[in-house]
């Protein structure tokens, strides 16, 4: 592999692959979702099975992809030759697709949001800030010119290659986005009130623990981590051979997990200091937060730091999503990285017209009673993403072969043999039944209530 095509050191594969992983999961979803289902009982499950169910998955996809050397679809080809396997990696690129084509439009409303706070365009008095977050997502010229934007910067970032492009990129985004978060919490923790919403965030009540909440932090477990769709294959893939997968992947589970508790430290105690209900659901982060700001001082300041933080966090998020579609179609080395990354681009800003115009025009256009935006999330999040776990955790334990499995995990450090044996028993037998329950709990097939 050239070596321009590979990460240039440790810290900028975790950089990169903890960006990937931290996105609208760990600063949007999970606190509005751990808001509505008890706040510190919902954080407790959501630790415990992010490292029994998200790390032994994010552990498998890094060694799926080192042990290969390929990006996701030739993978499944090169460690399981004259079998459909491949079929894992273009459920990958096909769900990530999809993904970006409406992820880039919550990130262009994101963009949109941060640039008109930075001119103090988003906090006023009296305002009705559900009103004027519909204008803004209802409007098709704003809300596509946003989308168009948010893929541009990926477009430019993915041409300048891995090392240049997402590991620079990463370095500088993620650790702003640690400082802006340490920033906000002070601020937030200096409001009157704000222990009421530290505490109910931080105090476990088991009572407030429901089966729904239960399936939800196991199910945002796996999905908070980017696995399922293979993108930590072809990251993974451009790491070199002396680095240990199971450390790298267990840092990657800890930034994750200290991201989302950091979201919650400053959310629920600034939510609380103003009497509002943590569980306020996906208009959180444009209707409540923008509300709650315009009431303190300095708030324009700290909406625009909290927005450019997300922004960060959504960025490189999405960078994932459209490298393991660059990385598919320039494996062979027929194609430029320039050029795909541009017909990638344009291809998936097409691709999200539709959900892009959701809110607006195309409002009343639903299926199963959902707009094309939720309806895309939907088929993404709760079908396409938990069976392509499955799909990973059956690969890593009945097909790919042992000896592979234990080069790659032991390569870069000396764990112990029974560290691999949890891990693969973990794959094997626990994270696969686990997956099917979760899936057919949130298709309505079956019901634990």
């Amino acid at each position: 592999m050239k070596n321009e095509n590979q990460w240039s050191s440790k810290l900028g594969f975790i950089l990169a692959a903890s960006g990937s992983a931290i996105g609208l999961g760990a600063i949007w979803k999970f606190p509005y979702v751990a808001g509505m289902n008890g706040g510190g009982a919902f954080l407790v499950i959501f630790i415990v099975f992010t490292f029994l169910i998200g790390l032994p998955l994010l552990i498998s996809e890094f060694l799926i992809g080192r042990g290969s050397g390929k990006e996701a679809v030739s993978a499944y080809d090169m460690l399981a030759p004259k079998s459909n396997w491949r079929v894992v990696g273009r459920i990958g690129v096909v769900s990530s697709f999809l993904l970006l084509s409406f992820y880039a439009v919550v990130g262009g409303w994101v963009l949109i949001y941060a640039v008109m706070s930075v001119f103090g365009f988003v906090i006023k008095g009296g305002a009705d800030y559900e009103a004027a977050f519909s204008s803004i997502t209802g409007s098709p010229w704003i809300a596509l010119f946003g989308t168009a934007v948010f893929i541009l910067i990926n477009v430019i970032v993915l041409t300048l290659g891995i090392k240049n492009g997402i590991e620079r990129a990463s370095k500088y985004l993620l650790p702003l986005l640690f400082v802006f978060f340490i920033i906000l919490i002070i601020r937030a923790l200096t409001l009157d009130g704000a222990m009421e919403g530290l505490w109910f965030f931080l105090k476990p009540d088991i009572t407030q623990l429901t089966t729904d909440g239960l399936l939800f932090a196991l199910g945002q477990s796996f999905f908070a981590l980017s696995v399922g769709v293979s993108v930590m294959v072809t990251y993974s893939s451009y790491l070199g051979k002396n680095e240990s997968l199971p450390t790298s992947a267990g840092v990657v589970t800890i930034m994750n997990i200290a991201v989302s508790i950091l979201a919650g430290l400053f959310i629920f105690p600034v939510v609380f200091a103003f009497g509002m209900e943590p569980a306020q659901g996906p208009s959180l982060l444009f209707v409540v937060l923008p509300a709650v700001f315009s009431q303190m001082a300095f708030g324009e300041l700290f909406l625009t730091l909290f927005l450019l933080l997300f922004l960060f966090a959504t960025l490189t998020s999405s960078f994932s999503m459209l490298e393991i579609l660059v990385a598919a179609f320039t494996t062979d080395g027929k194609r430029s990285r320039k050029k795909v990354t541009w017909t990638a681009g344009s291809i998936i800003f097409l691709a999200g017209i539709p959900a892009g115009l959701s809110s607006g025009v195309l409002s009343g256009v639903t299926l199963f009673d959902k707009n094309i935006f939720d309806l895309t999330d939907y088929v993404v999040s709760n079908v396409m993403f938990p069976i392509g776990c499955l799909l990973i955790a059956l690969f890593i334990g009945f097909k790919m072969e042992r000896p592979i499995m234990k080069q790659e995990f032991f390569r870069g450090n000396k764990l112990a043999l029974a560290w691999y044996s949890i891990w693969w028993a973990l794959m094997r037998y626990i994270v696969p039944v686990t997956i099917v329950i979760v899936f057919l709990y949130t298709l309505g097939i079956i019901n634990l209530n």
